[in-house]
């Protein structure tokens, strides 16, 4: 027998690594289905009017290693100075420790927000140590969970202030030494609210009885200390209430915004060890008095008890969320940015408040050397008091210095003309520092200088913070390394089970993609760094940019918005700037299904529009005469209209061309979301069907993973009548206001989704679409006839999801949909969407990542649960103590005792579980009244550790 050579490449993963069914398993599946083919099982599912007719194309599919050269090669167009720049972004030290058992750890990265608490009481606790530290180092009594960056927080706290405060006003000032990009951000979102916004000195310009609140930097852009009391007791004599922008690092030094008398404090924790990433992406925060708690945006991590009386975590007081409040909520914040809150929270934990100060006194102590040195070469430094940062009047030898720094590698920040502002941070070592002295004309060296201090006695911190004993742990690295592994231990993540959440799009984020995520040229660069120093960056925003382009069938994309919330709020802004440029100022009206997520009405509410509701049809579509009805009511104040596609039901709507054209035709502009992506790339284009603006979940469709409730990012595309209104920025232009901190929003894990475009090409996105929509049809066919499936099309087939309906067992035998989310918890699995859309259903999403294994082990699971609610429905099983209302079981069930009547095999091993490898949920399920009505939200005492 003769040598022959296989033509199989063991490293061509092109169509394997997302899609998880082998050609095999797929004709087993289909013959599950009925459909002959994939094709013909696609024909059956996507109208045929709108099927784009050019396949997607740019060029074979990479490698892995092809993959890696392209980012490689596209990092080192990038130059990676030192940026002493600041405004918001430092250089900072993430210890490895954290790096690799958080950043690079798949249990981390892939988690899905904690609505699940039983299954998320890991990262719960990271989160609960974030906001801890927090209000210790704010001086407040509650934070929240973390915000998108520093300059939507403060835009959100505005908002708040006008909700708290009893005075009817609608002007907010602004410190002009607040960050440009954060009074930007404010201006942009006050505009649609109706506030007016005024910047000036809060000391000269400020008057209080004239705003509802106030906003002041500390430290100050330009790194001027000043304590805000006087002007806050003022605001407070006058109704109005106070913002404190505070770095927190600073704080460790600083007299805090709770001494001052702040009302909220906001700010960002990027320099807790996250990476500045050309923008992000990083963790936000905000912290509030008390009395303030449930006005507050975002999520809160509160304290209860389960179902035995153990301590347990959970999401508290979330009927503020959009989710439930819809247009009335707190916000539209629908992403957080929980995997840099935990890495921020960790940073705290490794460090400690010793640790912390440390590092705050050695960053001080070099900029008061700095400014020492500058002085005697006869330079003016204009702060006096200052933290990190000085601002030097050079006069006309600004371009001369600023190019002397960058040819020794670093980069300072010019401030008008005349002047340079010099930030320095963790990473600033002393040849930085003699380097600058050098530009300016001098030859010092750091010997030469003691130390120095140039803070006020009376702005410094005389209270504690973080003497919570978790920051006092013994940091050893083994210590630590094990803290964080005990952590991931206790949640459910995409490492251990698939996710099969409707219209989150949980699916595989490759190993390969995430890679580049901390290389030094993509991880460090300042956001604000010369643009001849991110071409790197610009090469891949400008190349996937076009893809998206390709993929969608829009004309223009802008990345700025870090979340698809933000997206969301980012597109219907461009179309109000749309109108108002055409003297359609009155045009304010937004049609919205009253099936559609709760972040389209909160969104439309903050881009100043007039939510109408549309009814949706028996069939879970649109109904269009109502549709029709509404446009013609509104026709000549219309806007725009959001809809979903395919539904929020999981079903491919036949009429949604006409819906886009009644729009047009009454003046509006159609609004696409793009939550459903994953069911129409190479199959259809939004831009052909008849919409003008979309938002993309890249952390959905696009493989960036959900980090345990972030990050996100929701870039927006435009026809090309919408693009001249995208969101500007200050440092790049652009006639709108920004939407985010950063030009570019979280740009530094935009090379996942362009490196998974790079490897599946146009015909493996394509592939991958179809498979999406395969393993949802597998579940809907062995599913269906233990729970009936709600929507489905003409040919009765659903798109990437569907919807299951468990109503019929609450009424046959008093289970729940949350006793059957719990009970899946004991199969391994985290539960699908619940009561979304419909009322007591479960929406399921299984994408193309998962294999039929996986798909029937879930299935397995789910019909287990039908028969034990058939068991109860024939009386053989107690109606109130089995294993759905006892779910889910922990090891304390397992080896405690048992008064129960069913066996300890069937109530902690159920079909879908498994034996050697089973998860073991740490809390059994958890009290949510107990929580709210005992509302705590601060770490409780270490003793309650040792359990």
């Amino acid at each position: 027998m003769g040598f022959e050579f296989t033509d199989y490449d063991p490293y061509d993963f092109a169509n394997r690594r997302h899609i998880g069914p082998s050609p095999k398993e797929m004709d087993e599946m289909l013959a599950v289905i009925g459909a002959p083919s994939l094709d013909a099982l696609i024909d059956e599912t996507v109208p045929p009017s709108i099927r784009q007719g050019a396949p997607l194309d740019w060029g074979p599919a990479l490698t892995e290693r092809q993959a890696l050269d392209a980012l490689r090669e596209t990092a080192n167009r990038n130059k990676n100075l030192v940026s002493l720049i600041g405004q918001g972004y430092y250089g900072t030290i993430t210890p490895p420790v954290i790096q690799r058992n958080i950043l690079e750890n798949p249990a981390w990265y892939t988690a899905y927000t904690p609505y699940q608490p039983e299954i998320s009481q890991g990262r719960l606790e990271a989160l609960l140590n974030f906001q801890t530290m927090i209000a210790d180092l704010t001086g407040l009594d509650v934070a929240n969970a973390s915000l998108l960056d520093e300059a939507t927080a403060a835009a959100e706290a505005m908002a708040m202030t006008h909700r708290i405060v009893k005075v009817k006003r609608d002007t907010f000032f602004v410190d002009e030494n607040c960050h440009p990009q954060t009074i930007a951000v404010i201006k942009t979102r006050a505009e649609p609210m109706g506030f007016s916004v005024v910047v000036g000195d809060p000391f000269a310009d400020l008057k209080a009885e004239e705003v509802f609140g106030a906003i002041f930097q500390y430290p100050g852009t330009y790194g001027h200390v000043h304590d805000f009391s006087g002007v806050i007791e003022a605001l407070h004599a006058a109704g109005a209430a106070a913002v404190l922008a505070a770095d927190p690092l600073a704080l460790a030094l600083l007299k805090t915004p709770g001494e001052m008398g702040a009302d909220i404090a906001v700010g960002s924790t990027q320099r807790f060890g996250v990476p500045m990433g050309y923008g992000g992406p990083h963790a936000a925060y905000m912290a509030v008095k008390d009395a303030h708690k449930r006005a507050m945006p975002g999520r809160l991590v509160g304290v209860s008890v389960d179902a035995r009386g153990n301590r347990a975590y959970r999401l508290a007081l979330q009927t503020r969320e959009q989710h439930i409040r819809r247009e009335k909520a707190t916000s539209n914040i629908c992403t957080a940015q929980v995997l840099l809150a935990v890495m921020a929270s960790m940073y705290g934990v490794f460090h400690g408040p010793v640790g912390i100060k440390a590092i705050a006194q050695q960053i001080h102590g070099r900029a008061v050397m700095l400014a020492e040195g500058l002085e005697k070469l006869g330079y003016t430094v204009e702060t006096e008091r200052f933290f990190d940062t000085i601002t030097v009047d050079v006069g006309r030898f600004q371009r001369v210095i600023l190019d002397a720094a960058v040819a020794a590698g670093i980069n300072l920040r010019p401030v008008g003309e005349t002047k340079l502002a010099i930030s320095l941070d963790e990473r600033t070592r002393p040849w930085v520092i003699e380097a600058v002295w050098r530009a300016f004309g001098g030859d010092f060296k750091i010997a030469d200088f003691g130390k120095g201090w140039r803070l006020p006695d009376e702005a410094l911190r005389q209270t504690d913070y973080m003497t919570h004993p978790v920051f006092h742990m013994n940091r050893a690295e083994s210590e630590m390394t094990r803290y964080i592994r005990r952590l991931s231990d206790r949640d459910l993540a995409l490492d251990r089970a698939m996710i099969p959440l409707g219209s989150c799009t949980m699916k595989l984020n490759a190993t390969v993609e995430m890679l580049p995520i901390t290389w030094p040229e993509f991880a460090e660069l300042h956001p604000f760094a010369p643009a001849d120093q991110a071409e790197g960056y610009k090469h891949l925003i400008d190349d996937l940019s076009a893809k998206l382009c390709q993929i969608t069938g829009y004309d223009a994309v802008s990345m700025q918005s870090n979340s698809g919330a933000q997206g969301e709020y980012a597109g219907l802004l461009t179309i109000r700037a749309y109108h108002r440029a055409r003297g359609d100022h009155h045009r304010n009206v937004c049609l919205i299904p009253t099936s559609a997520h709760g972040t389209n009405p909160a969104s439309a509410q903050m881009a100043g529009m007039k939510v109408v509701p549309v009814k949706t049809a028996e069939n879970g579509d649109v109904d269009v005469d109502d549709f029709r009805v509404k446009a013609e009511q509104h026709s000549e104040n219309l806007a725009a209209c959001m809809i979903t596609y395919p539904s929020t039901h999981g079903v491919f709507e036949r009429r949604v061309a006409e819906i886009c054209a009644i729009t047009h035709e009454h003046g509006g502009q159609v609004y696409l979301d793009g939550a459903n992506l994953n069911a129409l790339v190479g199959l259809a284009r939004p831009g052909d069907i008849g919409a003008d603006v979309s938002h993309l979940n890249l952390h959905k469709t696009f493989c960036i993973p959900h980090g345990g409730g972030g990050p996100g990012m929701g870039p927006i595309a435009v026809k090309s009548h919408l693009a001249a209104y995208l969101p500007g920025h200050p440092a790049t232009g652009g006639a709108e206001g920004p939407v985010s901190a950063a030009p570019f929003g979280s740009p530094s894990i935009l090379p996942i989704s362009w490196s998974y475009c790079l490897m599946m090409g146009g015909a493996g996105l394509t592939q991958a679409t179809k498979v999406a929509i395969l393993n949802a049809n597998y579940i809907a066919s062995r599913l269906k006839d233990a729970f009936p499936v709600l929507y489905k099309s003409a040919s009765g087939r659903v798109a990437h999801e569907c919807i299951v309906d468990t109503r019929l067992v609450q009424e046959s035998a008093g289970v729940t949909v949350d006793d059957v989310a719990k009970r899946l918890i004991d199969c391994g699995f985290h539960a699908p969407t619940m009561s979304f859309p419909v009322a007591g259903t479960l929406m399921i999403e299984p994408t193309e990542s998962e294999t039929k294994a996986e798909l029937d082990r879930f299935c397995d699971a789910m019909l287990a649960i039908r028969e034990e609610a058939r068991a109860i429905e024939q009386g053989e099983m107690d109606a109130a103590n089995n294993p759905l209302k006892n779910a889910p079981h922990t090891v304390e069930d397992l080896v405690g005792a048992w008064d129960r009547p069913y066996s300890r095999e069937q109530g902690c091993f159920p079909p879908g579980a498994f034996r050697v490898d089973k998860y073991w949920p740490p809390v059994n399920r958890v009290d949510n009244v107990y929580g709210d009505r005992h509302l705590i939200c601060s770490c409780p005492p270490m003793e309650a550790y040792e359990d």
